[in-house]
């Protein structure tokens, strides 16, 4: 699965404004470390990531979320 980072905030509402910068700042730099470690752009990240996006293991590595999948050896 992939999604946005979750947060939460309260007092004063310069305070939360203050919050939610940092928040909007983390968002930025998870997408951009994504889109840099999937070989998707930052955009694509964004669009995937604005809700819960669940994935099968075939579709997070053909996303580039994952380097393989691992099968029982059974």
């Amino acid at each position: 699965m992939i999604h946005q980072p979750s947060a939460g905030t309260k007092g004063k509402v310069t305070d939360m404004e203050i919050d939610v910068e940092h928040f909007l700042r983390i968002k930025k730099n998870l997408n951009e470390i994504l889109a840099n470690n999937t070989g998707k752009t930052a955009e694509e990240i964004k669009a995937a990531s604005e809700r819960d996006h669940w994935m099968t293991a075939q579709e997070a590595l053909d996303f580039g979320l994952i380097d393989k999948i691992i099968t029982s050896k059974k």
